[in-house]
């Protein structure tokens, strides 16, 4: 079974000439002369590039099985982190390029979901918000807290540095958005 371009959906993979992309977003065209055709932008799995591709209109590709397991996150060694199937309790290592961006967001035995394409774990994914403490930030100037205006650089349990309200202080624990990386709130 193919999947033609009139099935595409923000999210979903394709297999195009052997390898394995997500589509992030596309664009029917139906030009005045000439065929219709689909202008894509597509992130390739095996090194996170991002293109641009044009496709024919009902053009067709194999489609990709995909699923997320959640797993606790054990801990990193170095060069890959250590994930436990919470079903099967198998270990996983993945690699730190394939974890990406959010191994800043994990802390050790976190739930996060790890995304498998053909059975084979492509990346993982942090839920979109996050609660951590502020493990160290300076204090707010006194008289800077009252009129609740301004922010400053704290650095949460994980090791990563957001920019935090001037009321926060050490040992707080907040809430902050894994996508924009800003504070929502105090947790």
């Amino acid at each position: 079974m193919a999947i033609s371009t009139n099935q595409f959906k923000n999210g979903s993979h394709i297999e195009v000439d052997g390898t394995i992309y997500r589509i992030l977003e596309f664009q029917h065209v139906k030009p005045g002369k000439g065929g219709a055709f689909v202008r894509t932008r597509l992130r390739k799995l095996d090194d996170g590039s991002v293109q641009d591709k044009t496709f024919r209109a009902g053009e067709k590709f194999r489609p990709v099985r995909t699923e997320t397991r959640r797993m606790q996150y054990l801990y990193d060694s170095g060069d890959a982190a250590v994930f436990m199937d919470n079903a099967s309790y198998e270990q996983l290592e993945l690699a730190r390029e394939v974890a990406g961006e959010a191994m800043q967001w994990m802390l050790p035995n976190s739930e996060v979901e790890v995304l498998f394409v053909d059975e084979r774990p492509v990346g993982v994914q942090v839920p979109s918000a996050i609660e951590m403490a502020v493990a160290e930030t300076q204090p707010g100037v006194k008289g800077d807290t009252a009129s609740g205006g301004g922010t400053k650089p704290a650095t949460l349990e994980s090791g990563v540095r957001v920019e935090v309200p001037l009321f926060v202080n050490e040992g707080d624990r907040v809430r902050v958005d894994t996508r924009t990386g800003e504070y929502v709130s105090r947790a």
